[in-house]
């Protein structure tokens, strides 16, 4: 059978995510769904490094004000007599003033790294610095979870590219852009034919095998994005429509705990004010469309968004209008059952820095320590070997 090159590179493509996870498909075949007050993580990652100390303004300090003369953000949103919020995110005031928001300042990990790749990478493995995993913190999860639970755990990516967050040694989550475009390509002639071949060498064999087992499933995770069709209008930006195939699958019956989104870039060493306006636009948008999604389906309380980055910015802006790679940061938490709300820590102290920059106070493993412990229940120092305690905001 001869394939033409764009055939080709589709299934190629189709291919690469069946390897991500080859068993992940069949597991969703089951009949059983989550129970009803099932907890459900959605992680947002702000990729690129957001400038955290223009997100979350300490609109009483004197240093952020004279390091940052012609960036400084001067019309926040007062969140109390020392802190304001960035206006763009203006939902985000909202939720905090209704109990809804919670934020972790000032959180980071010993002996940071400025590489974008390299940072993200241990924020994504939950390793240490001087660390190189080859498995990610929610991947070690669904490890976890699929070995000890009678049905496993699922997790989707709304991407074209499968995160290392989501690698687990045994269990990999599934990514994909969009279900109806994964369900269009699957039906197409080339791939339902290749389902139909057996071939003698092995690692061939498994290919096509679990490319098949994608075929198969496709129409699966299609039929379930769009069997409870929302009424909720979300914004065009590419932010709302994963936000909206989120939504649609939490509402169906699929079994899927973890969910991950991304938005960016954030790297904004040039005119950040209004490069990091319409990031903080379009995200405050989409995640006001969701929230209010998740409210009128009743199902608020038992959905938890948590957002990261994979560093802040330096204190002090450049000479360009922007900032350049920083270390600690903040992270938002959003829900409907937040045990505590607000501002759960201290601001960062300017007056205390390392060369320039933030000296963290909270270790971002402590933080995912608490997520798998007390909202997705699971074994926390197995997952990350981490025993140093967690925080109880949720």
């Amino acid at each position: 059978m001869l394939i033409k090159r764009r055939e080709f590179l589709k299934i190629s493509s189709l291919a690469t995510a069946s390897f991500m996870m080859p068993n992940f498909l069949k597991a969703m075949a089951l009949d059983e769904a989550l129970v009803s007050n099932q907890k459900i993580l959605v992680v947002l990652q702000f990729t690129g490094g957001n400038d955290g100390l223009n997100t979350i303004i300490p609109i009483k300090n004197d240093v952020y004000f004279k390091e940052r003369n012609s960036i400084a953000i001067k019309d926040s949103l007062p969140l109390n007599d020392e802190t304001g919020i960035n206006p763009a995110l203006s939902y985000f005031k909202e939720l905090f003033d209704n109990g809804e928001l919670s934020v972790m300042n000032n959180v980071g990990y010993p002996d940071p790294d400025k590489s974008h790749f390299r940072s993200m990478d241990i924020w994504h493995s939950a390793s240490r610095s001087d660390e190189f995993l080859e498995t990610g913190w929610l991947g070690r999860f669904l490890d976890e979870e699929c070995y000890r639970c009678e049905h496993p755990t699922q997790a989707l990516e709304v991407d074209d590219m499968l995160s290392l967050a989501l690698k687990g040694e045994n269990n990999k989550a599934f990514a994909f852009k969009d279900p109806k475009r994964l369900y269009q390509t699957s039906q197409e002639k080339y791939f339902k034919s290749l389902y139909d071949h057996h071939h003698e060498d092995e690692t061939v064999s498994y290919l096509y095998q679990t490319l098949g087992s994608t075929i198969n499933n496709a129409d699966y995770i299609f039929e379930k994005s769009k069997s409870k069709k929302t009424e909720q209008t979300y914004p065009n930006s590419q932010l709302g429509k994963d936000f909206k195939t989120v939504a649609s699958l939490i509402k169906s019956d699929i079994n899927t705990q973890v969910y991950y989104l991304s938005v960016g870039s954030f790297d904004t060493h040039v005119n950040q004010n209004d490069r990091q306006k319409k990031l903080f636009s379009d995200i405050n948008e989409a995640v006001k469309s969701f929230v209010t999604d998740l409210k009128s389906n009743g199902i608020f309380e038992n959905v938890l968004l948590m957002t990261f980055s994979e560093f802040g910015r330096r204190v002090a802006q450049n000479a360009s209008n922007g900032t350049d790679h920083g270390t600690a940061n903040q992270m938002f938490f959003i829900s409907g059952g937040l045990k505590k709300k607000g501002l759960l820590n201290a601001l960062p102290d300017l007056q205390k820095l390392n060369e320039g920059d933030l000296i963290y106070t909270e270790d971002f493993r402590k933080v995912y320590a608490t997520v798998l412990k007390n909202w997705l229940k699971a074994d926390s120092s197995k997952v990350l070997g981490w025993k140093n305690g967690i925080y109880d905001f949720i």
